[in-house]
């Protein structure tokens, strides 16, 4: 291996540039220390119990397809599916035609820790469905799930067959016991009872630091140098600000919730067992025969795609189709090539059934 030779000179001269990519960097931080996530005008058209159910305005009119109801994890923001100009799944769509809706759960507190799925699924969901139903005289709408959104989807399509339309979902875990889940593997060695017996509802921030040890040099070292290396690209360094903020805004997750995802899905596997039941009815997802749209990320190292193509094995319907879109878990949403993929794929489909 050649030696490599740092004279007094190149040492001067690294430190320098340093000194000057820092200095560079200082000062478009201080611009962006305000950054603001969503880009896309919205109205509050339903709150409750501290849900908000929202409906995004149209830049410019468009002829309406279907409405489309977005369905988010219970885990991290939603503002990812509207970060900002250019990086918008919400935009993307709107500009498609589609009527948007979102679903924002909150930031549960104590007073929610005895929440669980079924009051997300089969109160809190079905609460939106229906209002987005009465308010456009309709008997069915489209739900696009994402991740864990798209686990709440699929299991509230089985249950509200009538209701739904279309069914999307969107690196949706469904098998959660794939030889290639890490995350899977480490909750399966978890005691979950005497975790939230001790914590209660459980600390976005903990749950967020475990997802990023999943990829430990990537998450947490790789990207800060790569910000670093880009010195001076203020539209890069908006981006790394937005998704910041974004990553660190996590909200509690519910005790029961907690309790009942961890143990039923990651450590029971129910759903794809047959075993999982909502409010004492069972979700049973031969009752899927609406068409179904499923997309898993070809990276996802939170969800793998084996685990989405899960849904595979559980639908009935014959208009099932599954695609693999390029980039990871967020990546998908919000890569430089996202609004040309992910968007239009779904407008496609939606056309199509």
């Amino acid at each position: 291996m050649p030696k490599i030779h740092l004279g007094p000179d190149l040492i001067a001269q690294e430190l320098a540039a340093l000194a000057k990519a820092s200095a560079r960097n200082l000062q478009i931080l201080r611009q962006l220390e305000n950054v603001q996530l969503g880009v896309t005008p919205r109205e509050v058209i339903l709150s409750f119990e501290g849900v908000t159910l929202y409906r995004y305005k149209a830049h410019r009119t468009k002829t309406k397809t279907s409405p489309i109801l977005l369905v988010y994890a219970l885990v991290n923001r939603p503002e990812m599916t509207d970060l900002q100009h250019g990086r918008s799944l919400i935009a993307a769509l709107l500009d498609k035609g589609f009527d948007v809706y979102l679903i924002d759960w909150g930031y549960p507190g104590f007073t929610h820790r005895l929440v669980g799925l079924s009051d997300y699924i089969c109160r809190y969901l079905d609460k939106c469905v229906d209002h987005v139903r009465e308010r456009l005289n309709r008997e069915r709408i489209t739900l696009l799930g994402i991740c864990q959104g798209g686990t709440f989807s699929v299991c509230y399509a089985a249950l509200n067959p009538g209701k739904v339309e279309r069914l999307v979902t969107t690196v949706t875990p469904i098998d959660f016991h794939t030889q290639d889940d890490m995350l899977s593997h480490l909750i399966r060695h978890v005691d979950i009872d005497a975790l939230v017996d001790a914590h209660g509802n459980i600390s976005g921030d903990l749950l967020n630091g475990l997802f990023l040890l999943l990829k430990p040099y990537r998450l947490l070292q790789q990207k800060y140098v790569r910000f670093f290396e880009q010195a001076g690209d203020i539209e890069a360094a908006a981006l790394f600000m937005r998704m910041e903020k974004w990553i660190f805004d996590s909200p509690m997750l519910t005790a029961q919730v907690c309790r009942e995802f961890g143990c039923w899905f990651y450590q029971e596997n129910r759903l794809m067992r047959g075993e999982l039941r909502l409010n004492d009815e069972k979700v049973d997802p031969v009752k899927l025969t609406m068409p179904i749209l499923n997309v898993y990320a070809s990276n996802d190292h939170l969800v793998p795609p084996a685990s989405s193509r899960g849904l595979a094995k559980l639908v009935s319907s014959s208009r099932y189709n599954e695609e693999e879109v390029a980039g990871g878990h967020i990546g998908v949403y919000i890569g430089s090539r996202a609004s040309n993929s992910l968007p239009v794929l779904i407008d496609e489909w939606v056309r199509a059934n």
